[in-house]
């Protein structure tokens, strides 16, 4: 999906989740709920409700595992092209393979899918085919990435007439 080079580019954006915790967080957090889940499943222990401590350790166990797949969910991106003839949108996903999707920008929608008052997908529209783009963003900021598409191709198509 390369560009050619007299194609002039109105749009080039990396999309990308919120970052996780830092290591150095994520370690304090670890160590703090594992300090007081131990804590607490001693206490119950002591008290004969032996039990509970296998749980107390369960959870810090789901806890670390959470925390991984975050990590690696934060690795994934889209990349947004929008050029004079074409949009394209490159997608990496952490453990699957790269998706690559070309759409005609002159058709293009651009369209929010709202519920509740609340912005809920950002829709890419054309030819009867539809597209979520950007379902790991806050709702600002899918609505922010909207009106950027929504004026880069105005952009593209002012240039073209």
């Amino acid at each position: 999906m390369s560009q050619s080079g007299s194609d002039p580019v109105f749009l080039d954006a990396v999309l990308r989740p919120a970052p996780p915790l830092t290591a150095q967080a994520t370690v304090l957090v670890l160590g703090a709920v594992g300090l007081a889940n131990f804590t607490l499943g001693v206490i119950f222990m002591l008290k004969g409700a032996w039990p509970v401590m296998p749980f107390m350790g369960l959870d810090v166990l789901l806890l670390i595992w959470a925390f991984h797949r975050c990590r690696r969910a934060a690795q994934s991106y889209e990349h947004v092209v929008l050029s004079l003839s074409r949009l394209d949108i490159t997608r990496h996903r952490q453990g699957e393979q790269t998706s690559e999707i070309s759409l005609n920008p002159y058709w293009l929608n651009v369209g929010i899918e709202e519920e509740a008052e609340q912005p809920r997908h950002l829709l890419l529209s054309s030819h009867g085919r539809s597209i979520e783009l950007g379902a790991f963003l806050a709702p600002e900021e899918r609505l922010r990435l909207a009106q950027l598409l929504r004026q880069a191709l105005v952009a593209a198509k002012a240039y073209r007439n």
